[in-house]
């Protein structure tokens, strides 16, 4: 597989492109789980694919994946426990009226409710039953018009978290369908696909012990747009 980052003998890290569901029940829609198993095959391994952490379909980004039951176990234990960085990059709209800045750096905290009929969140009072506490920080790191680029770190890792927090906060994400602008001024040379893109990954090795980053740069066009500006956390 070409978007295969890094691989032994215990996790696979991949580059997922946006539109590809990490995992779904549909019939002849492939996602990355079927294809990693796929590729297991092809070697004549075991089909044992765990996934560690999901990515919403339109989004791209690092993904990890355990090839054991014993790296799995370990691997989710550090998600669950927020011992695993992850950082993304977005471009947003800005309809705050602030005028923001290159390296404006701020920290969003919301309760979020999931709708599992309409398989969206929202932001709702600390105190609705059900609600989860979502934290993230972010700092923008490039500008062009009414467009932002952001660099997002997750401190959570709630159901659609980011596109939500976002959009809340008056920055919904370019590309966006379910919590971005329904109408906005057009912009040329943005992709389908939601502009977010999880970029950073950081973990300790289930085995070796050791700890490990991977890096990509985005695919989605919508980033070649605010090119010229790179900072992050």
């Amino acid at each position: 597989m070409k978007n295969i980052i890094y691989e032994d003998n215990d996790i696979i890290v991949v580059h997922k492109s946006g539109g590809i569901p990490v995992q779904t029940a549909r019939l002849g829609q492939k996602d990355m789980v079927s294809m990693l198993k796929n590729y297991r095959a092809k070697k004549q391994e075991d089909l044992y694919i765990a996934v560690i952490h999901r990515l919403d379909q339109p989004v791209e980004g690092v993904l990890l994946f355990a090839k054991t039951k014993e790296a799995a176990a370990k691997l989710s234990s550090q998600s669950k426990e927020r011992d695993m960085d992850k950082y993304y990059h977005a471009v947003a709209y800005n309809q705050t009226g602030k005028l923001l800045q290159q390296g404006t750096e701020g920290t969003l905290t919301d309760f979020l409710l999931k709708d599992t009929k309409t398989n969206t969140s929202k932001v709702v009072n600390a105190n609705t039953k059900n609600a989860k506490k979502a934290t993230l920080q972010y700092k923008v790191i490039s500008i062009k018009d009414n467009l932002i680029m952001l660099s997002i770190k997750l401190e959570t890792g709630r159901h659609h978290q980011i596109r939500v927090q976002m959009a809340n906060a008056g920055m919904p994400l370019i590309g966006d369908q379910k919590y971005g602008l329904k109408t906005m001024p057009p912009i040329k040379g943005v992709d389908r696909n939601v502009a977010l893109c999880s970029v950073k990954i950081g973990f300790v090795h289930p085995k070796t012990n050791k700890k490990m980053e991977f890096e990509i740069e985005p695919e989605n066009k919508t980033f070649a747009i605010m090119q010229g500006c790179k900072d992050t956390f």
